[in-house]
């Protein structure tokens, strides 16, 4: 059974960020992911990593100004320097957590722009990044998102990611394969996992369409989860999702998944 991360931007929102590391232990998670650490010190969040002994597998580089809507950087012409000032800001936040993967978002493509232009602008980015990011021994993610819930993103499909990851060329360039997405934007999620399986560097999960509990929904995932163990997937499963009612009355299915797993 693949191990599981709690996601702790979407998970234990009953109580304050720092306090879900303790909850998410409590419950039985081993590791945990959220999208930016960085209006916390990194200190304190080491501190609780350490306290309840959880693994950080996975957070996003700075995405620009997030509350007014910007949802990445390396995509975008005229920000390069900004964007490597935020790789050097998440990988100063990974040596100090102890993380190993760092996601990248691409950014959303503004209505009328040159595509070609913003592709060249990602790829360059990328290939710098990787080059900074494989001296702190860090991998580096971009993932594929659904323009349903983030209208413009720039990069949507498995078969686009891969190709890009292919251009830039560098062995810590990876995708995180969020099957939410994957199947929101194509699915055949079978089929994908076991053609690009050797490139994902991160598997996410959530019920589809509503971004619930993954026992909710049209994907089967305890088929899925199944399907990893036979071609052998060794990294975490990212539970990205919005609790329904509630966190723990939401995680029967993370119980019977690890019912048989010694550390659960």
């Amino acid at each position: 059974m693949p191990r599981f991360a709690a996601n702790l931007s979407m998970m234990f929102t009953e109580v304050p960020f720092l306090e879900r590391f303790g909850a998410a232990a409590q419950a039985g998670f081993a590791g945990v992911e959220f999208l930016f650490p960085y209006e916390h010190p990194a200190q304190d969040i080491a501190r609780e990593l350490a306290r309840h002994r959880l693994a950080n597998v996975l957070f996003n580089l700075p995405p620009g100004d997030f509350k007014a809507g910007e949802r990445g950087m390396a995509s975008l012409p005229g920000r390069e320097a900004e964007f490597a000032g935020s790789v050097d800001l998440g990988l100063t936040y990974a040596k100090a957590l102890g993380t190993p993967r760092l996601h990248v978002m691409a950014g959303l493509l503004p209505t009328g722009a040159d595509r070609s232009r913003h592709r060249a602008t990602y790829v360059a980015n990328l290939r710098r990044a990787a080059e900074t990011a494989a001296s702190a021994g860090v991998d580096l993610l971009i993932e594929p998102i659904n323009t349903r819930d983030i209208p413009g993103y720039f990069l949507n499909s498995q078969a686009e990611a891969h190709a890009i990851r292919e251009e830039v060329g560098a062995p810590n360039l990876k995708v995180q394969m969020d099957l939410y997405h994957a199947q929101i934007v194509e699915g055949d999620i079978a089929v994908k996992l076991r053609r690009y399986l050797p490139h994902v560097g991160h598997i996410q999960i959530a019920g589809v369409p509503e971004r619930h509990e993954p026992d909710t929904g049209e994907v089967n995932y305890p088929y899925l989860f199944a399907l990893l163990d036979e071609l052998g997937y060794a990294g975490w499963v990212g539970c990205e999702y919005r609790p329904a009612n509630g966190t723990l009355a939401g995680l029967g299915w993370f119980r019977r998944a690890t019912a048989s797993e010694p550390n659960a």
